[in-house]
């Protein structure tokens, strides 16, 4: 088995913020284009009786961003201008909604939409989730800017915003595959 060395300048077990910035940006990448994702689905399933779930988490995946973005900034980084470009550009062809362009609710575009929201939801978890476990292997975990009690509630939310659309996806399967 092969032994990890402690470098010179007692880093080992640290931090590496170069790395760590590159995957906050990713995920700031993403959330920009889950916003747009989410505003869409919202319109696509205002006039039904899940649309005040979607819509409200929509707005709360609008702020979570927003405190990624404060989050970013705050350690000193500054996201990548060209990620960040392109990720607005994605944006505005997520805001078109190319998986349900129709908005049909008993579509099997409705089905991959709200799987997409899921998907979405999920990735948020990973980051939450890869942030704890930083934490826990750099205590002082330089630049996280987050509370062990802000990391673990953020991962409590990802995980019931999951719920709530995974009880989308359940209530209305049968309108999308079953026959009538």
């Amino acid at each position: 088995m092969k032994q990890r060395s402690e470098p010179a300048d007692g880093t080992a077990g640290r931090i590496d913020r170069e790395t760590l910035n590159s995957y906050l940006d990713m995920h700031l990448f993403g959330a920009t284009n889950g916003v747009r994702l989410f505003e869409a689905a919202a319109r696509s399933w205002v006039d039904t009786k899940h649309g005040h779930v979607i819509a409200g988490l929509e707005k709360d995946i609008a702020g979570e961003r927003r405190q990624l973005r404060r989050v970013i900034e705050r350690s000193g980084h500054r996201p990548g201008r060209i990620k960040m470009f392109v990720a607005h550009v994605m944006a505005r062809l997520a805001e078109v909604n190319p998986v349900n362009p129709l908005r049909r609710k008993t579509s099997t575009g409705a089905q991959l939409e709200l799987e997409s929201l899921l998907s979405l939801l999920r990735g948020k978890e990973s980051l939450w989730e890869t942030l704890i476990a930083l934490r826990s292997i750099d205590p002082s975990a330089d630049g996280l800017e987050f509370s062990d009690e802000e990391l673990q509630q953020l991962l409590k939310e990802a995980r019931e915003q999951q719920s709530r659309i995974a009880e989308v996806i359940s209530s209305t399967a049968a309108d999308r595959f079953l026959k009538s």
